[in-house]
C-alpha cells in the first residue's frame, strides 16, 4: 500500500499518524500476549505455572473498602473515608459535628 503523503492535508496527516501509532501499540500488545501464552503453555507442559517460575504472585486484587461513615439523614449513603468527601459529609462537618458522630 503506497500513500502519497504530499497530497494529504495536515488534518489527514495527523489522523494517519494517530491511526499508525494505535496500530503499532495494538501490534505490540498482541505480540506480548502471544509470547506470554507460549511461555505459560511451556511452563504448564513442564508442570509449573509461569508465576512459580518467575517468583511472582501475579496481580493482586483489592477488596472494596468497607464504609466507615453513614449519612444521619439517609443511612443508605455511606463513605469509606477515602477520596473526596461527599457533600453530605461536608454539610455534617459544617454543622459542627465530627466524623466520630457519623461513624458506623
Amino acid at each position: 500500500m503506497k500513500i502519497n503523503l504530499d497530497e494529504l492535508s495536515k488534518k489527514e496527516l495527523v489522523d494517519l499518524k494517530k491511526r499508525v501509532d494505535r496500530a503499532v501499540a495494538d501490534y505490540e500488545d498482541r505480540k506480548k500476549s502471544e509470547a506470554i501464552a507460549a511461555l505459560e503453555a511451556k511452563a504448564k507442559a513442564l508442570g509449573y505455572s509461569l508465576n512459580d517460575l518467575l517468583g511472582t504472585a501475579g496481580k493482586r486484587k483489592r477488596k472494596p473498602a468497607k464504609p466507615k461513615y453513614a449519612n444521619p439523614a439517609n443511612k443508605s449513603e455511606t463513605w469509606t473515608g477515602r477520596g473526596r468527601k461527599p457533600r453530605w459529609v461536608v454539610a455534617v462537618l459544617a454543622s459542627g459535628k465530627s466524623l466520630d458522630d457519623i461513624a458506623i
